[in-house]
């Protein structure tokens, strides 16, 4: 019901994202090639070549394979880290926007700190001297995105704190969390999850550059950053092994950028319908 009211737009990515998470989650096997597994028989060969459709690294091993293998470890890094980011970023943003007076101010202030630090440095910093895991990553990336949809949050729940409905339970004598957990969170979701579109993509950037600095996941497993990384050091002998990575990053990063317009564009029609009809 909800996916026929969504823009062609948004569906249309939706669809495009449906399927590039379907390929890299089943594509390797169906390849039925091993993305570590090197082919000493075909070493830099050409897309199309020795059964290889993208054709093989310096190694030997398949370019679609670790490709696909790849994105399902950045789309995996970038979902898990940007549900971190909305889980600080929701709560956050409506404890100060229903908090209002010296409490919002001062969490603003907060928010307002963190964005004049270099906080990918800092991410950067903290990968690089300390033991290096998936869980330091996912928070990593996450404390890095979420206080720009902080602030969106913040505004939407300062405004939802002047709906009668939540000053008609603060007269009728309920509590700060019960106002929070009834009234002001399930109306964030919504928004929440259209900024989720917004703000994947750029986690799955930020990991992308950790990825080629290093700074990602070991060894054997690769991201799209890593192979990035890779395809540069091949550039000349086989340059397929930089572009095919980079065109299903750049093709993901557009599909979730146009999903996240497409939704805040509807999102924005329908709220103003919403007010007329209460």
């Amino acid at each position: 019901m909800l996916m026929s009211r969504l823009p062609p737009i948004a569906r249309l990515c939706l669809a495009g994202l449906g399927v590039l998470a379907a390929l890299c989650a089943f594509g390797p096997p169906l390849v039925g090639l091993d993305p570590h597994a090197p082919d000493w028989d075909a070493l830099s060969v050409a897309p199309g070549a020795a059964g290889h459709w993208l054709g093989t690294d310096a190694i030997g091993r398949d370019v679609l394979a670790r490709t696909l293998a790849g994105g399902r470890l950045s789309l995996t890094v970038g979902l898990l880290s940007s549900i971190v980011a909305l889980g600080l970023g929701l709560t956050f943003g409506a404890i100060a926007g229903l908090a209002g007076g010296r409490v919002e101010r001062a969490m603003v202030r907060v928010l307002d700190v963190l964005s004049a630090i270099p906080f990918l440095l800092v991410v950067i910093l903290l990968l690089t001297l300390f033991e290096r895991s998936l869980t330091l990553l996912l928070l990593a990336i996450g404390g890095y995105v979420w206080v720009d949809l902080a602030r969106v949050m913040r505004a939407e729940a300062a405004r939802l704190r002047e709906a009668p409905f939540v000053l008609a339970a603060h007269a009728a004598g309920a509590r700060f969390d019960q106002r929070l957990r009834w009234h002001v969170l399930p109306h964030l979701l919504p928004l929440a999850f259209v900024y989720l579109g917004l703000i994947l993509p750029q986690a799955i950037l930020v990991e992308s550059f950790l990825g080629f600095l290093g700074l990602s996941v070991d060894e054997p497993a690769a991201s799209w950053g890593t192979l990035l990384a890779e395809g540069v050091q091949e550039l000349d002998a086989a340059p397929w092994t930089l572009l095919f990575p980079a065109g299903f990053l750049v093709a993901t990063l557009a599909l979730f950028q146009f999903l996240g317009d497409g939704l805040r564009d509807w999102l924005d029609v329908q709220r103003p319908r919403e007010s007329a009809a209460a």
